[in-house]
């Protein structure tokens, strides 16, 4: 997706050289999976910096720890800030900005939760990530490998473990030249990309799966729906079948790395004309001015971030906490 560029890695309390952001090579994370993270974007305004819907994604890190028994050692606020001092000391923009919780010491044993719980940030640039522009659209291919079912492995949480899937769809689908995958779900009904929530278009109502389908509830996905909505489109949240995506007027996928990314093709099924259809342009047009500061009615959204010169008070660790 991304080259790894990160100039200052906050890590526990302290900004430290990227080349300097390590960790045990015996870390329960690095073993078994068990870490949570978000991605967040950082744009420019024409006020300066800003973060989308910082806050957001920080709640649901702390409710994706507590699920995997994480005991984050910071508050909410506390997380808040660090990602704002991160992100002004690399004055990277626009930027993809990664927080990682995950047990930092040596702690091996599938079931062992006594391992120091750590939290670390890394802001990287943002990049063009699915297809070469918006108008061009996403060629994305129906995967062989499906979703686990949230009884398995909880969808709700944002964990490290759970891309193991996605990145088997995802090599799946570059292998056979597409640019994403559509996973399905236990059940064959549409899912999500691998890195994505999906969206289709039929006769001028937007649809897309709801939890039922076992799909990470994304907040750009939260976004586009109340976007859409506002916009006077119908939005309908109920299962989805295969036929329904490939006969669907236009389709497209949301994440905070995509944005709102067309698709134009789903495993050699072009969809409507095969280019950027009046709804997912509307939303695309839409959605843009949001994040660049440049749509008054969705201000909240945006996180102003300070210059370097006036950095946000590190982050103490918290008092330890017990797993939720």
């Amino acid at each position: 997706m991304v080259d790894s560029e990160a100039q200052k890695i906050w890590m526990d309390g302290q900004l430290v050289d990227g080349a300097n952001a390590k960790i045990h090579v015996l870390s329960h994370t690095f073993h078994y999976g068990v870490g949570v993270f978000e991605g967040i974007r950082g744009y420019e305004t024409p006020s300066g910096v800003a973060i989308f819907r910082l806050r957001d994604h920080v709640k649901r890190l702390m409710a994706s720890a507590r699920i995997y028994h994480l005991p984050i050692p910071y508050t909410e606020d506390q997380i808040v800030d660090a990602i704002v001092e991160t992100q002004a000391a690399n004055g990277i923009a626009p930027s993809y900005i990664r927080p990682i919780v995950y047990r930092g010491e040596p702690a091996l044993g599938v079931k062992n939760l006594k391992g120091r719980v750590s939290l670390a940030i890394g802001v990287i640039p943002a990049k063009k990530y699915l297809g070469e522009s918006s108008e061009a659209g996403v060629r994305a291919k129906i995967s062989p490998f499906r979703k686990p079912h949230s009884d398995a492995i909880p969808s709700f949480a944002k964990a490290d473990g759970n891309y193991i899937n996605s990145y088997l769809a995802g090599a799946d689908a570059s292998k056979d030249g597409y640019d994403e995958a559509i996973l399905l779900d236990q059940n064959g009904f549409v899912a999500e990309g691998t890195g994505e929530n999906i969206f289709l278009v039929r006769g001028g109502t937007i649809y897309t799966p709801g939890p039922e389908a076992d799909i990470l509830l994304g907040i750009t996905r939260n976004s586009v729906i109340q976007v859409a909505r506002d916009l006077e489109f119908p939005v309908v949240e109920k299962l989805l079948s295969v036929n329904e995506l490939l006969t669907a007027d236009e389709a497209f996928f949301s994440g905070t790395y995509a944005e709102v990314a067309p698709i134009r093709e789903v495993s050699h099924y072009v969809l409507g004309d095969g280019k950027v259809g009046p709804v997912t342009r509307e939303i695309l047009t839409t959605f843009n001015k949001i994040v660049r500061g440049q749509h008054p009615r969705y201000a909240e959204w945006l996180h102003p971030v300070p210059p370097a010169s006036a950095p946000t008070k590190p982050a103490a660790r918290a008092g330890r906490r017990s797993a939720a």
